[in-house]
Order: structure tokens, then sequence, then C-alpha cells
């Protein structure tokens, strides 16, 4: 799929959510992008650059919302403060996430395979669903 990035979050969401039943026809929903991504603060150039705070406590605060299934916060992330908005601040990147927890299901394991903040902006955070 494209991404609308015109559309807001919900609405990717949601259509996500219409791709559920393609689970049970064996079909692999993957969605490409990172949770954070910065490139206006990216540490180009420099070797092995610390994750920025703001970048970290994004991520953390994300991974708890992905392992409590609890999808709101992470649909409307422009509500969750400055952390969100400095590790958002375009959505395309972020967008294919939804895609991704909307095949969420009770008792689905999630896990997160890849793990690491490149440049101290970018989250290489892999995210698996069952």
């Amino acid at each position: 799929l494209s991404i609308d990035e015109t559309q807001p979050p919900a609405f990717h969401y949601d259509l996500a959510r219409m791709l559920r039943p393609l689970r049970d026809e064996n079909v692999l929903i993957i969605g490409s992008g990172n949770l954070v991504h910065n490139l206006h603060t990216y540490a180009w150039g420099q070797h092995a650059a610390e994750p920025f705070e703001w970048a970290t406590r994004f991520e953390t605060e994300a991974k708890g919302y992905l392992i409590a299934g609890n999808h709101k916060p992470l649909i409307s992330y422009e509500s969750l403060g400055r952390d969100a908005l400095l590790s958002i601040p375009t959505p395309e990147h972020y967008l294919p996430l939804l895609y991704v927890i909307a095949q969420q299901q009770k008792g689905d394991e999630i896990s997160f395979p890849v793990t690491g903040v490149d440049g101290g902006s970018i989250s290489m955070l892999s995210v698996q669903i069952g």
C-alpha cells in the first residue's frame, strides 16, 4: 500500500484493521518505517552518537503501549507531547507502524527483534506481532 500522509493516523489504523482477515489466509503484513525518525537532529558523520534522551523516552513509552496492547495513544501520537513530536516530525516513517499494530489480536505475542538508535535520532526498533 502507498501511504497517504494527508490522511490522519486513525484513517491508516482503520484501513489496516480491514486487512486483518488476510492473516487467516497466511498473508504476511509488513510495515517499513521508523518509530523515531528525525533527520533534522541526526548526527551526520559522527561515529557512535548517543541516542537523544527524547528519542529513548518516546521509544520506551511507545514500547509500553505496544506491550499493553494499548494502540489508542499510538494512533493519537500527536497528543503524547514534545518527545513524540520530536520523534515524529513528519508522519511518513511512523504510519507503517499503525498498519502492523492494527493486526494485533487478543493473545498475540509482541516482540522487538531489533533495537537500537542510529545517529541519535533514528530508532531501529522492529515490532513483531504473533
